[in-house]
This record gives C-alpha cells, sequence and structure tokens, in this order.
C-alpha cells in the first residue's frame, strides 16, 4: 500500500458546528492521531492565505524529500453553522456573536494588500470580474459537451448479453501446461514445505488425472491472463496462502522463511502479478484496491474478504464508489471482490457475504453478481471479466463473487481440462443428469454451494420418492444482470414441469430470494407454473449459533424442497372439487 507519502489536508470547519471540540474527540486536536506514524502536523490559521500557502509547500517539499505522509490542519470557521439555513447562535451563541461580523477570507486578504499597497481596488474587481466570466465558460461549455453526449448515447444496453455474443474464454491446453509446470517448479535452494509435496505433486499432474479443482482453476485463470500480458494483483486477509490454506499462490521457505512466487515467473515476457495480505481493514484497503482499478483499468484486481461477513466494515465504499461511481461520475471500475459465503455451521459472523445488500444495490447495469458451483465456471469467469465482461461501450463493471468455503475440497466439485478449453461462463446452468425432460415435474432453482446438498438429497430420496426422482435441478449461477433468456430458454426444456421452487439456505429476509422472485414470477406466470419457497424463515441473525440447529435447519429445508410438487391453480381447483365430491 506504498503511494510515496501521503498530503493529508484538513478543512478543520469545526468551529461553528453544532457539536463542540470537547464533545467529539478525547484529545486536543482532531489530526492527533496522525502522531502514532510520527508524521509532521502543521496546524495554520485558514484566515492567513500567506501561510496556508507556505504550509502547503513545505509539507510537499517534506513529502518529495522523505517519501513520508505529513498532515496540515487548516482551522476554518463557518458563517451559516451546521448548514445553510442553520442558525448557529441556538448551540453557540457566544462563539457567533464574535463570528457574526467576521470576513470572508477573500475579502480579508483583498483589505490586507490594498492597505499594504500590492494592489488597487480596481485591480482586484477585475480580477474578479475575469474569474467569474471563466467560471462561466467553463459551465457553459460542460452544458454543450453535456447535450451532445445525450444526442449521441448508445441505446440502453440489455440487462443480458445473449449467448452468441458471449467470446469464448477457453485456452489451449498448451497454455495450461505452461501454466501447471511454472507453478509447480522452485528454485534448486527452495526447501519446500514438507506437508506442501504431496499437493504440488497433484497439481502437476492435473491435466493428466483430468481433475481440476477450484484453486487450481483459479491459478490457471491467473497464469494464463498473466502470459497475455494481464496484470493481476490480488489482496486480503492470508490471500497469500488463502484464508482456508486452498490457494498457496506464494511460498515461505521451510528453512530461512524467503517467499517465493512461482506465478511471478511464468515466462519472461509475462504480466506483474502481486499476492498481498493485507490487515483487517476492510474499508481502507478495499478502497485502496479500487482506487488501483481506476489507475490501471487494464488490470485484473481483486480484494478478497477473509470472510464474506467482514465487507460489512468496507459497506461506506462499497455504496459511494464501488456500485455507483459510473452512475454518479461516468467513472468505470473492473473491481473484483471475492466474498466467502454460505451457510456451514460457522456462526451468525461466518456464514454471509449479505448477498441481498449486493442485489439491492443493482440498477443500470452498474456490476455483476455471481455465485460459482464449478472450478470451469470460476476460471472462465475471472478471464470474461479481462476478456469479454465489458458492455458495448468496453467499459468494465464491478463483479462480486460470493466465493465458496466447503466447495474448495468438495469431492464433486471438479472439472475437466475440456471445459476450460472450451466454452464461457454460463449464467445458468441446466440438469445434465435429467436423461428424460418430459418426466420431470418439479423444478428446483437454487444458487451456491446448496445444490451439491438438493443433489445429494435428491440420491437419497430417489428410490422411496417419486417426486425426487422426478425432480430437476436448475443452478443461477449469475444473479445480476439477470440473465432472463437462458433462464427461460433451460425452462422450456421442462414442459411438463408445473411447479418451480426457489431453494436458498439463507433467511427468507436475505438471500436472492427478494430479488429473483420479481424476474422469476412474470417467466413462470406467462408458461403457466407455480412459484414456491424453501429455506430458513426470517431472522435477524445471518446463521443459527448452535452446529446441531444448523444441521437440523438445512435438512428440513433440503425435505421441504422436495415436498409434493406445487400445482396450478386451474389444478388446485379441479382437486378441491374433486376432493368435495368425495367427502359428499
Amino acid at each position: 500500500y506504498e503511494t510515496g507519502g501521503t498530503i493529508h489536508l484538513i478543512i478543520n470547519n469545526q468551529i461553528g458546528f453544532t457539536t463542540n471540540p470537547r464533545a467529539s474527540r478525547s484529545s486536543n486536536y482532531c489530526s492527533d492521531v496522525a502522531l502514532m506514524v510520527q508524521a509532521p502536523v502543521m496546524h495554520v490559521n485558514s484566515m492567513d492565505l500567506e501561510a496556508c500557502i507556505r504550509a502547503m509547500q513545505l509539507a510537499y517539499d517534506f513529502r518529495q524529500q522523505f517519501h513520508r505522509d505529513v498532515v496540515i490542519d487548516m482551522l476554518c470557521w463557518r458563517k451559516h453553522g451546521h448548514s445553510e439555513g442553520d442558525d448557529a447562535s441556538y448551540t453557540q451563541p457566544v462563539l457567533y456573536r464574535h463570528l457574526k461580523d467576521q470576513q470572508p477570507v477573500a475579502a480579508s486578504y483583498k483589505a490586507q494588500l490594498e492597505k499594504e499597497g500590492v494592489v488597487t481596488a480596481a485591480e482586484v474587481t477585475e480580477w474578479g470580474e475575469t474569474q467569474k466570466k471563466s467560471l462561466y465558460q467553463i459551465y457553459d461549455q460542460t452544458q454543450k459537451n453535456k447535450e451532445a453526449w445525450e444526442l449521441h448515447e448508445l441505446a440502453p444496453l440489455p440487462p443480458q448479453i445473449a449467448p452468441h455474443d458471449l467470446p469464448p474464454t477457453g485456452v489451449n491446453r498448451d497454455a495450461l501446461e505452461r501454466v501447471i509446470k511454472g507453478i509447480t517448479a522452485f528454485p534448486a535452494e527452495f526447501h519446500l514445505h514438507p506437508k506442501m509435496t504431496r499437493m504440488i505433486e497433484k497439481r502437476a499432474t492435473a491435466l493428466k488425472d483430468n481433475s481440476i479443482d477450484w484453486a487450481l482453476a483459479e491459478q490457471l485463470a491467473f497464469g494464463t491472463l498473466l502470459m497475455e500480458g494481464t496484470h493481476v494483483r490480488l489482496s486480503g486477509q492470508d490471500s497469500g496462502r488463502g484464508t482456508f490454506s486452498h490457494r498457496h499462490a506464494e511460498y515461505h521457505d521451510y528453512e530461512n522463511d524467503s517467499v517465493y512466487t512461482p506465478l511471478q515467473h511464468l515466462l519472461p515476457t509475462q504480466a506483474r502479478f502481486e499476492v498481498y495480505n493485507s490487515p483487517l481493514s476492510e474499508y481502507a484497503c478495499m478502497g485502496f484496491e479500487f482506487g488501483v482499478s481506476i489507475a490501471d483499468p487494464s488490470a485484473l484486481v481483486l480484494w478478497e474478504a477473509q470472510y464474506g461477513d467482514f465487507v460489512n466494515g468496507a459497506q461506506i465504499m462499497i455504496d459511494q464508489f464501488v456500485v455507483s461511481a459510473e452512475s454518479k461520475w461516468g467513472q468505470p471500475s473492473g473491481l473484483v471482490l471475492l466474498l466467502p459465503h454460505g451457510q456451514e455451521g460457522g456462526g451468525p459472523e461466518h456464514s454471509s457475504a449479505r448477498l441481498e445488500r449486493f442485489l439491492q444495490l443493482c440498477g443500470e447495469n452498474n456490476m455483476q453478481v455471481v455465485n460459482c458451483t464449478t472450478p470451469a465456471q470460476y476460471f472462465h469467469l475471472l478471464r470474461r471479466q479481462m476478456r469479454g465482461g465489458a458492455d458495448r461501450r468496453g467499459v468494465r463493471k464491478p463483479l462480486i463473487v460470493m466465493a465458496p468455503k466447503s466447495l474448495l475440497r468438495h469431492a464433486k466439485v471438479i472439472s475437466t481440462v475440456e471445459d476450460l478449453t472450451t466454452g464461457h461462463f454460463s449464467p445458468v446452468l441446466d440438469d445434465a443428469t435429467v436423461a428424460d425432460p418430459s418426466a420431470i415435474r418439479k423444478i428446483l432453482v437454487c444458487n451456491g454451494k446448496i445444490y451439491y446438498e438438493l443433489l445429494a438429497g435428491r440420491e437419497q430420496r430417489k428410490s422411496s420418492d417419486e417426486t425426487a426422482a422426478h425432480t430437476a435441478i436448475i443452478r443461477m449461477e449469475q444473479l445480476y444482470p439477470f440473465p432472463q433468456f437462458e433462464f427461460e430458454q433451460v425452462l422450456q426444456r421442462y414442459p411438463k414441469a408445473s411447479g418451480v421452487v426457489w431453494v436458498q439456505e439463507e433467511p427468507h429476509n436475505m438471500g436472492a430470494w427478494s430479488f429473483v422472485r420479481t424476474h422469476i414470477v412474470p417467466i413462470l406466470r406467462a408458461q403457466g407454473r407455480e412459484i414456491g419457497y424453501s429455506g430458513r424463515p426470517d431472522s435477524a441473525s445471518t446463521a443459527p449459533g448452535s452446529s446441531k440447529r444448523h444441521a437440523q435447519e438445512q435438512a428440513d429445508l433440503i425435505a421441504h424442497a422436495f415436498d409434493p410438487p406445487v400445482i396450478t391453480p386451474r389444478a388446485r381447483r379441479r382437486l378441491v372439487r374433486r376432493l368435495k365430491g368425495r367427502s359428499s
């Protein structure tokens, strides 16, 4: 996080604020926090214009000479108190009797210059008129530019690019082999940790074994992008090793603790790869990475939360910048957030990345919200972000990835080499196990790791439960932009399935349910199908604190998902009439 030193300028208009300084901090100066990093602090009176200029010049010279932070605390005052319509004398009557007749800085400096004979009143008036004219010219030009943009602006973008418009993100086998060779080779003098030997051997034979797990798919995505000239930067708590000890993008020498990063040594001509273990200060770190994504728009910049729950520490950064910068300022960003998310018995602080919050922030095609379930999907998603994730204007969007935890080592979460060398990211994954779509009477639609639990639940019930045997499980991998086209295409494959159930492990008032319902219901109604819900009930907490309770709730919602299929209103009326006839 080096910047070569930062000049911090505090516009300290505390004087005249409703809250007095003694009630707003425990120290004399608001700048005292800078003392912990031994940064020099200059306090300067804002009414002394020349002193302010000298302070700024001194701060700049210090920064250039020593490459360290420096702080200027410019003491100011508010003529109108807290807001322009406020009467500050309500809370500070004595102070505002003194400030009532205080001159603005420009007026006091003008009087000083005239008194010293430096300028005349006429000269100052001419400068003011010239400045005012310049500002109006800038304003008029801005209005013209805005009108010209509105006239030539592109038509509204579709909510989702059609599949045939998606560029392939697969790579040839030679590129994969080059990356595998690079990430499994070490200098002769490097002492690998004994426990890492088996993992390295497994990665070395992955292509031959035709078995790609989640961590390797990520390494292959990073490596192929690096060899294609794309700078990759990843930061977060434990990101070098991986929070769940899965990534191992950097290795510590077992004898001397020196660090070796294989992805930095794939090819002499490759792009730069950086991975940093950051402090648990999500607000600061995510803000820094957002800045990097803007400063270097051609780079793949990723920030990873140790647990998805911790992202709420950076909520201000997300609201004010990540999701809205393009809408507010026309400032695009391709920042990727990796947020571990999933109900796995870890308790209410280690289960939810607050998926519902991100979905509530979706609008104007401002970002992508995804929850992958296969290594290949993750591989193509990362490559799509750099090779095919732009809209028609060439603007990349922030990518929110609800990254898995238990799927990192799940026996069924494996992709083949062919999955990586062909195709692209699919927003919706159909049920590949269904041989006869016409036999399906019920469809479960889910998002994330719950798919594999539903898959296991169906296998357990197939022999004894006719409903389970005639149930298809569809995965909605991308939630926003909502993949309406792909979802409709999959539904059409099951013409006799009258009921569709959304299944989620998050509580009813959280997760994706509220968002997807508004998109799914119109589609299902048009096709004469009913929608149902299976998941946890409303909850104030994201997850139960008891592992036993978690397991019971998880089992209950999966069982509920396989209940008898939802029937259409017409079929329900027929059933009611039939039952009434029997009772009579």
